[in-house]
């Protein structure tokens, strides 16, 4: 505990309450009035002398800062992280990865990269995943993304590839959008990109909320143990309550209603004592099996299949507060995949290379110059001692007549010693070549791992991303740019460019350019993973006046009992009168809310409640919508009316003749108040932990 309470000491001396105190200038000056400017006269020119005015004005001129050029959009939350046990110290010298006895605090920031800080959460996006470990060794920078592989294989395709992504430079649309002309001729034209296209447009860049996300350090790092022997890793974050995803549909209705929707997710679940969990484990490879894979290493469009490495648990991760304030911490926070300890290294990847200049550059820019580490979300809580001074925003003190290595007037201080692992020590490796500008013929294998990704699919998945290839291209007005893309997949998968090519207007290729290799990979299907409950969904009940006070309060509480968040849903806010003359109180109005926000629904009895919500077009649409999307739907009693009119397509609904039916994740009984049996909550929640009936017909209900 040592670590989180100096990273707490930190951030509380930085911490300013303006409860019970006065007005001030910036120079403590108090100040007896604030709305008006110091005039000549009440209707007189403003008075150059109204110091105040000048100084609150200018302040707010200069409040903010350049944004992100990518990952502009985030969330971000304090924790902890501590492994399980010391395994990994055969491997490496970094104490918070091996030392169960340390919890180490962290910062973590998930973010969209394409779109602004005023973009919506939901577009289709890669999700950044980012983690500043506070060790005692020093700050440790994880700047990965949910997604384990990247777009381009060097780093001076970056640039390049983030204009063509960002919106048209001629009209600045679209916003957080990859479905238009210059990302897709960016593609067509760089097929290094055909893996990352394929998790782009996979239920992976929908993630339902941050805290069921993955994360990936996406690069081959090297782990580096205390005698200099280094071990190739792949770092990968698994979040404890599962892999899930949004649907399509679903996130386009979210960014309306609630563009806040995975932001407000995670603070919320903090906020109510749900913290977030992610699992950490690594992919280790020997340095003398580099060359045994049929892929380089060092090309981060490639990933290390979990069946040939498997990913081995190292610790885990949880976020327990959010930060006080959003500006302070979440904006002003300052990555680096430079930021590195003893035990921990680089390889020569070309993507992270370039990286490692990127991220410095950017937080000169962002945050006003070199002392951007004296920021508290930024500081370490190691000691910091070094000879640097001055600069814009220097926040430190220094004392003492030198500021120069070697010297005497100072003792020698700050002295360098020590000797690894105690101090930082490059990993030592011979390196010698001719200076080029060339690809290694290792990183010209484009499409193989397209295709692993594409068979290891499930057949719902496999239909998602030709649905997504299908909108994608559909924006692209140039039919030659959907055309070459076409062609490109027809370097994946013969079958995925067939139908993609149907849906957009353009001649499907006759012939396969490379037949599939037939390999796959089930650690990459979101549908293979085991379910994991229900905790933290969130499940609308729908009621009105005349409900079934006494099965929505067994509801209710048998949601709770599992770990679910349920809400009551009426057409007005306030008191909702029960049909056992107990009221109820709703907890929001229908109308302010959409299923979409929710992972479930259920409709409870109550002749006058159901009677009142049939005739509300939007709760009809409410149950109507959910289904659509695959979500557990419930009903008890009377409120199997409601599902009725709510066309549920073929879907079989109990009878007075059944007890409960639960059919493509809809479930039904005839039962109310105390003589529904408590199997119903059983089975009811049981879907509701399969996130989605994937196996529904919904073809024929409406959007």
């Amino acid at each position: 505990m040592a670590l989180r309470d100096e990273k707490d000491r930190q951030l509380d001396s930085a911490r300013v309450d303006s409860v019970d105190t006065h007005l001030t200038s910036q120079q403590g000056v108090r100040v007896d009035h604030t709305d008006d400017s110091l005039t000549a006269g009440d209707r007189g020119p403003t008075l150059l002398e109204d110091f105040h005015t000048r100084e609150k004005i200018t302040h707010f001129d200069h409040e903010r800062i350049p944004e992100r050029v990518v990952h502009a959009r985030g969330a971000g939350a304090y924790g902890h992280f501590q492994p399980y046990d010391g395994w990994l110290a055969e491997f490496t010298a970094a104490q918070f990865l091996t030392d169960p006895d340390i919890s180490t605090p962290v910062f973590v920031r998930f973010s969209t990269v394409a779109g602004s800080r005023g973009s919506a959460d939901t577009v289709r996006d890669v999700r950044g995943f980012a983690t500043k470990f506070y060790t005692r060794q020093g700050n440790y920078d994880l700047v990965g993304n949910n997604m384990p592989v990247f777009f381009i294989q060097d780093g001076i395709k970056f640039p390049d590839f983030v204009h063509a992504v960002k919106p048209e430079p001629h009209n600045d649309i679209p916003q957080a959008q990859s479905a238009h002309d210059t990302l897709w001729d960016f593609v067509a034209l760089q097929p290094e990109t055909m893996h990352m296209m394929m998790w782009l447009m996979s239920d992976r860049a929908l993630p339902r909320s941050y805290r069921m996300m993955q994360g990936f350090g996406v690069h081959t790092f090297r782990l580096v143990n205390a005698h200099g022997a280094g071990t190739f890793v792949k770092f990968h974050w698994k979040p404890v309550l599962g892999t899930h995803s949004l649907v399509w549909d679903e996130t386009q209705k979210i960014a309306g209603k609630d563009p806040d929707f995975n932001r407000r997710d995670l603070w919320e679940a903090i906020e109510t004592g749900n913290f977030p969990e992610w699992e950490l484990g690594v992919q280790l490879v020997p340095e003398a099996d580099e060359h045994r894979f049929g892929f380089d290493l060092l090309d981060a469009t490639k990933i290390i299949p979990e069946e040939a490495v498997p990913v081995r648990p190292v610790g885990r991760m949880v976020l327990d507060r959010n930060p006080d304030n959003f500006f302070a911490e979440t904006e002003q926070v300052a990555f680096h995949t430079a930021n590195i300890v003893p035990g921990i290294d680089f390889t020569n990847d070309p993507l992270l290379q370039a990286r490692n200049f990127s991220y410095l550059d950017t937080q000169l820019l962002r945050l006003g110059g070199p002392n951007f580490a004296h920021i508290p979300v930024n500081r370490p809580v190691a000691p910091v001692h070094n000879n640097q001074r001055d600069g814009f925003q220097q926040h430190q003190i220094h004392r003492g007549r030198t500021s120069y290595f070697k010297n005497s007037l100072g003792g020698g201080c700050p002295a360098v010693s020590g000797d690894f692992p105690e101090v930082f020590a490059h990993y030592q490796e011979k390196v010698e070549g001719t200076k080029i500008r060339r690809r290694s013929m290792s990183f010209k294998d484009f499409y193989s791992q397209a295709t692993l990704f594409w068979n290891s699919m499930s057949e719902t998945e496999k239909d998602h991303i030709v649905a997504a290839f299908r909108f994608e291209l559909g924006k692209v007005d140039h039919i030659e740019i959907r055309a070459a893309v076409v062609d490109q997949l027809n370097h994946v998968d013969h079958e995925l460019a067939i139908l993609v090519a149907k849906g957009i207007g353009v001649p499907a290729p006759e012939q396969e350019a490379i037949p599939n290799h037939g390999h796959s990979s089930p650690a990459l299907s979101q549908l293979t993973a085991p379910v994991t409950g229900v905790r933290t969904r969130k499940v609308a009940i729908l009621i009105a006046d005349g409900v079934d006070g006494k099965g929505t309060r067994r509801l209710v509480a048998a949601l709770k009992e599992s770990g679910a968040i349920p809400e009551l849903l009426a057409p007005a806010d306030g008191m909702v009168r029960s049909a056992n003359d107990d009221d109820l109180q709703a907890d929001r109005a229908i109308n302010t809310m959409a299923s979409v926000l929710y992972d479930a629904v259920v409709v409870p009895c109550g002749p006058d409640s159901v009677a009142a919500l049939s005739k509300d077009g939007y709760a009809v649409h409410f149950v109507t919508e959910a289904f659509k999307h695959g979500k557990a739907v419930g009903a008890f009693g009377v409120g199997i009316k409601l599902l009725r009119k709510a066309n549920l397509g073929e879907t079989r609904i109990a009878t007075n003749e059944d007890d409960i039916v639960s059919d493509v994740g809809v479930v039904t009984a005839p039962a109310a108040e105390d003589s529904l049996p408590a199997q119903y909550f059983d089975t009811l929640i049981t879907e509701i932990g399969q996130h989605r009936a994937w196996h529904r017909d919904t073809s024929s209900i409406p959007a």
